[in-house]
C-alpha cells in the first residue's frame, strides 16, 4: 500500500498520564483539520487532552481494518492521520506495521521515553543488560524459549501475560526461585513496583489467593540459578522430547546427529526451511529455537509422530515460527509451493519409500545458493543418495559434503561400563550451484 497524498504522524505518547509532547509532535496536532484523524485508545486520547487540535478522534481499530480505514478517511478527505502510540513506536510498537504498509515518505516518527526505559530506570537496570520480550499480542508459550538461568528479562504484556501466568512459566521451567518485579501504572499516580518470588505467586493462583495487578504494567523477570527445562545451548538432550515411545526413543532424530544437521544447514537469519518426514521435531524444533528470525515447516503424516510433534512445538515455546503440516511428500509438496514461501534449505529426514522423487522435486525447486540435506541410515536409501549425487556430478549443479555419523554411548551391565552402538546414519548436503551449461546464456 503507497499513499503519497496521505501524511502520518506517529506519535508517541511516553510514560505519563498527560503526555509530554516535544514542539514538533506538538505542531503536528495543531496542523489537522476537521478531516483529518487521530487514532488510539481512550487512554492515550485522555494523555493528550492539554494539546488542542481539530481532527476526528477515533479508536484505534484491528490492524486488519486499520488498512482499508485509510482508503476510506483518505476518499473522505483526510490529508494526515495521527497515530498515538507508546513510547517507542518502532520498538515492538505500531510503527513497525506502519513501515510494512506505508511508504516511509508517508511516515513522520515522534519518538518519546519507553515503558522498557522507564521500568529499567526505576530499578537501576542498564538497558544493554537485559532481553526485552513482547508477549502482547503473542502467545504466552513464547517466552519458554528465553527461561533460561541467571538472565533479566523485560516483558511487556497483555491480559494473557499477567503475572501470574508468568509465575506459572518460571515453575514449571525449574526457575521457582525466580524475582518477579511487576512494574504497574509507571507515571501514573497509582504507579507501584512489587517484587515476589515466582513460587509464591504461582501458589496464589493454585489456591486462589487474589492478588490484584494494574493491567497496565511491565514485568521484570530476574531469573534464578537453578538449571531450566530450556536449553542454553544447542543440541537438546533426546530425553527432553515427547516421542512415539517415550524417554527420548522412536521417531527422533538423536542428539548427537541433530548436532551435525544443525551445523551443516547452517541457518541464517530469514531462511525459509522445510524439514520433511519431521516425525516427533527433533530436527525443526531445534532449528525453531536456535533461530527466531527464520521459518521452519514441518512435514509429517503419521498421527502419533504429528501429536508429539506439536507437543514439542509447544514444550519449547517455537510457536511462532515453527509451522507443522499434516500429509505425506511428495503430494503435500504441491499446494506448499504456492501457500508458503519457497524453502531455500530443504532437510529431509523420513521419506516412506518416496525418496528418489522427493530429492529431484525439491532440487528443481531451490534457489541457486540453495540447499538440501538428507538423512539415511538403511543401504537402499544410501544408495538412491549417492544416485542422486552422481547426477549432480554429471549436471555440475551442485557442491557435495557428506559424512557418517556413528556413536556409541557408554551403560553399566553387570557393574562393568560397555558401549553400546547405534546404527550408523549417513548424511548428505548438497549446495545448489549454476550450472555452467546455462551460464551466460542470456543476452
Amino acid at each position: 500500500m503507497n499513499k503519497p497524498s496521505m501524511r502520518i504522524h506517529v506519535i508517541g505518547l511516553g510514560v505519563s498520564e498527560q503526555a509530554n509532547l516535544d514542539a514538533s509532535a506538538q505542531a503536528a496536532l495543531a496542523s489537522l483539520s476537521e478531516q483529518d484523524i487521530v487514532l488510539g485508545s481512550p487512554r492515550q486520547h485522555d494523555t493528550i487532552a492539554l494539546y488542542s487540535h481539530n481532527a476526528q478522534g477515533h479508536d484505534l481499530p484491528k490492524l486488519k481494518q486499520l488498512a482499508s480505514d485509510f482508503d476510506t478517511w483518505q476518499a473522505q478527505g483526510a490529508k494526515q492521520v495521527v497515530v498515538l502510540a507508546s513510547g517507542d513506536p518502532l520498538y515492538y510498537g505500531i510503527g513497525a506495521w506502519l513501515m510494512r504498509t506505508f511508504s516511509l515518505d508517508n511516515l513522520c516518527f515522534y519518538p518519546n521515553v519507553s515503558s522498557i526505559q522507564v521500568a529499567c530506570h526505576r530499578l537501576g537496570l542498564s538497558l544493554q543488560d537485559v532481553n526485552v520480550v513482547s508477549l502482547h499480542g503473542r502467545p504466552l508459550a513464547s517466552l519458554r524459549r528465553h527461561l533460561q538461568s541467571n538472565k533479566t528479562l523485560v516483558l511487556l504484556t497483555d491480559q494473557y501475560s499477567q503475572p501470574q501466568h508468568i509465575a506459572k512459566e518460571c515453575v514449571q521451567a525449574g526457575l521457582d526461585q525466580s524475582e518477579i518485579i511487576v512494574c504497574e501504572a509507571l507515571g501514573y499516580a497509582q504507579e507501584k513496583i512489587r517484587v515476589f518470588a515466582a513460587e509464591v505467586l504461582f501458589v496464589g493462583e493454585m489456591v486462589e489467593t487474589e492478588i490484584e495487578f494494574d493491567p497496565l504494567n511491565v514485568i521484570v523477570v530476574k531469573t534464578s540459578q537453578q538449571t531450566s527445562l530450556y536449553p542454553s545451548a544447542v543440541g537438546i538432550p533426546d530425553a527432553s522430547f515427547v516421542t512415539d515411545k517415550g524417554d527420548g526413543k522412536g521417531m527422533i532424530t538423536k542428539r548427537e546427529v541433530r548436532l551435525a544437521i544443525l551445523s551443516y544447514m547452517n541457518i541464517e537469519q530469514g531462511d525459509t526451511i522445510w524439514d520433511i518426514g519431521a516425525g516427533c521435531g527433533g530436527v525443526s524444533v531445534e532449528l525453531a529455537y536456535w533461530h527466531p528470525h527464520s521459518q521452519i515447516i514441518a512435514i509429517e503424516h503419521h498421527p502419533e509422530r504429528l501429536a508429539c510433534l506439536a507437543a514439542n512445538q509447544d514444550r519449547f515455546g517455537v510457536v511462532q515460527n515453527l509451522s507443522i503440516v499434516a500429509g505425506r511428500a511428495p503430494d503435500v509438496l504441491v499446494d506448499l509451493w504456492s501457500q508458503h514461501t519457497a524453502p531455500n534449505k530443504v532437510f529431509i529426514g523420513g521419506s516412506d519409500g518416496e525418496l528418489n522423487a522427493l530429492m529431484t522435486q525439491v532440487w528443481d525447486r531451490l534457489p541457486n545458493g540453495g540447499s538440501l540435506m538428507v538423512s539415511a541410515v538403511t543401504e537402499d536409501t544410501k544408495l538412491q543418495v549417492m544416485q542422486f549425487a552422481q547426477a549432480r556430478q554429471s549436471a555440475d549443479d551442485a557442491t557435495e559434503q557428506s559424512l557418517q555419523v556413528s556413536i556409541a554411548k557408554g551403560e553399566r551391565l553387570a557393574g562393568q561400563r560397555l558401549y553400546r552402538p547405534s546404527l550408523p546414519v549417513t548424511l548428505f548436503h548438497f549446495k545448489k550451484t549454476e550450472n555452467p551449461i546455462h551460464k551466460g546464456t542470456a543476452e
